[in-house]
């Protein structure tokens, strides 16, 4: 099932002449380049000292040169990709908690990282493109001499260290997870067969590339495939069907304000769109509105499968699965790599259609975080990892979850999924985005507030839409305070943030 352990052997099995990285208006890098640009990067970083085991923070724009250096490096040290859009004191902290050995950054490219990477001691590495070459082709140049040899020179094993990622430490210090080989290569192999991947198969990616997601999601899971990835420079809804029409994609994975982006684009493309060969869509990383997928597959005419993943997981944990089989709105599917349970916060496992605490174990998961043995001691029991998400799996074994534990609204020891709110939200006619969140009451402890964005050129008032809510849930989970915004915060992948967006939006004293 996992014929390759390592991220240099899944690229050992691509076709030499075929293509494996693309981007807009570049030549598509080669498999057989892209094996012999590793081989090349792993004699330059060992000639620097820097061998597997090394951590290495990269910091790049998006793109293929983003993509091939989390493969190179990955190959011989450890990759640590850090957004791009991080400040000082940001870079500090995760080249400080990295312990990181060097750093990797564009060429040119007026970063903070450069000064805080000069404070430490770390030393910094430039990363030289030529456009004239193909996309994803690139050299490394010290700033300062090196004379050192690597610890460890030579390819990187399963049990290595790939790949470290943070959590997002929205309500606590970020959590360091270390992930290897054999974590990554499984997950990318899971991703491949769920959407039956094949060398014709082209990705275009328009998720970042220092998150899960799009590492995995997109460019690992179709380097093992051996299809092709064409790698975005960002997202940008008003170059998306440029892009799509250029690089013809069989498929693309996005999270859901992308999608809704994309949709609000889609009807003055539709030419593109039945020109093209899309068999299908995928998003992941958080909860994909029923709405937003019936229109997705109305506008694309083709699947729309809602995923589940994590960072722990090394991204994927479940998935629903392409026709024949069946797919649910609401539902993150079915089991696609790790087993799956629910947990009681006892630590016994539930039955079918008990709400408790997903859990997960696999190939694919992290053997825990780095450094923090007090959360690994809260996120393992009985060899289970807890992924802090609840929800409950139905007689048919599809996985539905009910809202992040650390999101749930506690009013007055009401405990309130904010996805049930924005779901009813978004059945309103006039309302293009819904996000439900707490903000603090001096009784209640918690109440319901909701932030929403209007349909383009509609009106609609609080007290319409706190009365369309009440129609279809009980009075105690009818949002109190409903903001009318222009654009609802966003993480830096896109993602709709809950937690902390009372203070955000000044509802807290």
């Amino acid at each position: 099932m996992y014929a390759a352990d390592t991220i240099a052997k899944l690229v050992e099995r691509g076709d030499a002449l075929a293509p494996a990285l693309g981007a807009p208006g570049r030549e598509a890098l080669s498999y057989g380049a892209l094996r012999a640009l590793t081989e090349r990067i792993a004699r330059t970083l060992n000639a620097m000292g820097i061998g597997v085991g090394d951590r290495v923070a990269i910091v790049l724009p998006n793109g293929p040169e983003m993509a091939s250096a989390f493969l190179t490096v990955g190959s011989v040290a450890t990759a640590a990709p850090l957004n791009p859009g991080y400040r000082q004191g940001e870079f500090d902290f995760y080249l400080s908690d990295l312990n990181a050995r060097a750093l990797v950054i564009l060429k040119s490219m007026d970063s903070p990282a450069r000064a805080v990477a000069s404070a430490r001691g770390i030393p910094v590495i430039e990363l030289e493109v030529d456009p004239s070459k193909p996309a994803g082709e690139f050299s490394l140049k010290p700033l300062a001499s090196v004379a050192a040899r690597a610890g460890h020179p030579g390819p990187a094993g399963p049990e290595d260290i790939a790949l470290v990622l943070h959590t997002s430490g929205t309500t606590s210090r970020p959590k360091m997870v270390p992930l290897a080989h054999r974590n990554v290569t499984a997950s990318a192999v899971n991703v491949r067969q769920t959407l039956r991947l094949s060398r014709e198969d082209v990705c275009l990616n328009i998720m970042p590339l220092f998150h899960i997601h799009g590492l995995i999601g997109a460019v690992l899971s179709s380097i093992a495939a051996g299809a092709s990835i064409a790698c975005a420079p960002s997202f940008d809804a008003l170059k998306f069907f440029r892009w799509f029409a250029e690089a013809n994609p069989t498929w693309y994975t996005a999270v859901p304000t992308m999608h809704q982006a994309i949709l609000g684009r889609s009807a003055r493309n539709a030419e593109i769109v039945a020109a093209g060969r899309l068999r299908l869509i995928r998003s992941s990383s958080s909860s994909l509105p029923p709405q937003v997928m019936r229109e997705l597959e109305k506008a694309f005419n083709v699947p729309v499968l809602e995923s589940y993943g994590m960072t722990e997981a090394a991204h994927q944990i479940a998935s629903n699965p392409l026709p024949p089989r069946e797919r649910f709105a609401g539902s993150v599917g079915i089991a696609a790599g790790p087993e799956i349970a629910v947990m009681a916060d006892a630590g016994n496992l539930l039955n079918a259609n008990e709400i408790g605490e997903v859990a997960i174990r696999g190939r694919n998961v992290t053997a825990g975080y780095e450094n923090n043995p007090e959360a690994n001691a809260k996120a393992w029991t009985n060899g289970w990892f807890r992924t802090g998400d609840q929800g409950y799996l139905d007689q048919k074994g599809y996985l539905r979850l009910t809202g992040r534990l650390k999101e749930m609204i506690n009013r007055g020891g009401e405990k309130i999924s904010p996805l049930e709110i924005e779901t009813a939200l978004l059945d309103h006619p006039r309302v293009a985005q819904a996000v439900a969140f707490a903000m603090p009451h001096p009784m209640l402890g918690e109440e319901v507030a909701a932030a929403v964005v209007l349909c383009e050129g509609v009106t609609a008032a609080e007290n319409e839409l706190r009365e369309f809510v009440s129609e279809r849930l009980a009075h105690f989970k009818v949002p109190r305070k409903i903001l009318f915004l222009d654009t609802i915060p966003k993480g830096p992948t896109g993602k709709l943030q809950r937690i902390g967006l009372a203070r955000v939006l000044a509802l807290e004293p």
